[in-house]
């Protein structure tokens, strides 16, 4: 199994000043995963974005492997993963394929407010099928009308007798349709704001949850993306998850870890990139020599390495902040630093790639090689958990305060 946040790190004078190090058994894992990636998820990454078919038989593998929910903690059944081990399967995974990346990091996405917030009945009901590999995981806070601004929902969750009636759409939900839990925000106070508004956890076999057609994407194809529609849906009261009202505080916490994510998602896809436009510079040949002879391509692999290079230290430096909070630990600087490496990162994939492209000239914008896919595939992290405008606005304010 894989833990111990700490021991992946060698402080210097203080937490604000880590020397950064992964420990031996980060390195196995990572050579473990990217084992797994090249043998049975990159030979599958062109079909799974031409056909848009989920991949069954990756998520089945990565079962095998114990790697599709790694940060679940041993109590329930996990591998016990901290927060570096989950964005070190998340960045190996996406650099053969992004869709595939998605399977682990949506499990952690719906149910770190399980973790975070809910009772203990609730996390040993719903946790251990997830880390069996019986049971996805989903999350489901943004609303036709309420993207960048959640609070501003509309889904509502009406207390009963029996228990809390739900109605209202969530849209763009990753992996909705093969999920089987959903962690959903709604509004249980209207007046109260964004302090009006609960999670739960919902069912996909729910009376009255049903799904929308899945949406036509540029990139992450093999990745469904459909609505949630809630029609008279009623959840029992032990499904909340927290204390009502609590719902809103609990989504920003759980973005604070599962941006992080995202920005390894970033990482691995440029890294991607990156490997293959390397190989490719060193076999083509122009003008009587490869093109990897020439200067100018070569400042241009010197600096996507760089910038990818600084956003993986960036990412796992949040990586260890985030284990930290996990554990109870204060950590001010959380909120900064996910929204940051987010950020770096996305942009430096979109970046990455296009310039994968450009080094492949007309063949990089053709499907016959990966780079394009790439390219399509990395643009959505500048976009899903917060759009890189948010993270500018966060972190802005982080900076402000106080």
């Amino acid at each position: 199994m894989v833990g111990g946040g700490e021991a992946s790190l060698r402080w210097g004078m203080s937490n604000d000043c880590p020397v950064f190090a992964l420990s031996e058994e980060h390195e196995a894992l990572r050579e473990a995963v990217r084992e797994l990636a090249e043998d049975k998820i990159a030979p599958r990454a062109a079909e799974v974005d031409r056909t848009s078919e989920f991949p069954q038989d990756v998520y089945e593998a990565l079962v095998k492997a114990d790697l599709h929910a790694v940060h679940i903690p041993a109590e329930y059944g996990g591998a016990g993963g901290d927060a570096l081990a989950a964005v070190i399967v998340i960045e190996e995974v996406a650099r053969a394929c992004a869709s595939s990346s998605l399977i682990p990091g949506v499990n952690k996405l719906g149910t770190v407010p399980l973790m975070l917030a809910g009772s203990e009945s609730l996390k040993a009901r719903y946790l251990p099928p997830v880390a069996r590999g019986e049971a996805m995981f989903s999350y489901a806070l943004s609303e036709p009308e309420a993207g960048s601004d959640a609070a501003a929902m509309r889904t509502r969750a009406v207390r009963t007798s029996d228990g809390y009636l739900l109605n209202g759409v969530k849209r763009w939900i990753t992996n909705a349709g093969v999920s089987k839990y959903y962690t959903v925000m709604a509004v249980t106070d209207p007046g109260a704001g964004a302090n009006g508004i609960s999670a739960f956890v919902l069912d996909s076999s729910d009376a009255g949850f049903t799904f929308g057609a899945p949406e036509h994407k540029l990139g992450i194809k093999g990745s469904p993306t459909r609505e949630l529609y809630f029609d008279d849906c009623l959840i029992p009261f032990d499904r909340l998850i927290g204390e009502e009202g609590e719902g809103f505080k609990i989504a920003l916490r759980t973005l604070d870890h599962t941006r992080i994510t995202i920005a390894a998602q970033a990482v691995g896809i440029g890294q991607g990139a990156l490997d293959y436009a390397i190989g490719y510079v060193k076999e083509r040949k122009q003008f009587g020599r490869a093109v990897a002879e020439f200067q100018g391509l070569q400042f241009m692999l010197a600096d996507m390495a760089m910038k990818l290079e600084a956003a993986r230290q960036l990412t796992y430096v949040a990586a260890a902040r985030s284990e930290r909070a996990m554990a109870g630990e204060t950590v001010p600087d959380l909120t900064f630093i996910s929204s940051a490496c987010k950020c770096l990162a996305s942009d430096t994939a979109m970046a990455v790639t296009t310039d994968a492209v450009q080094l492949l000239g007309g063949y990089g914008y053709v499907n016959d090689y990966p780079v394009e896919r790439m390219m399509r595939d990395a643009k959505i992290t500048q976009i899903y958990e917060g759009t890189n405008q948010i993270q500018r606005l966060v972190m802005a304010r982080q900076l402000l305060k106080g």
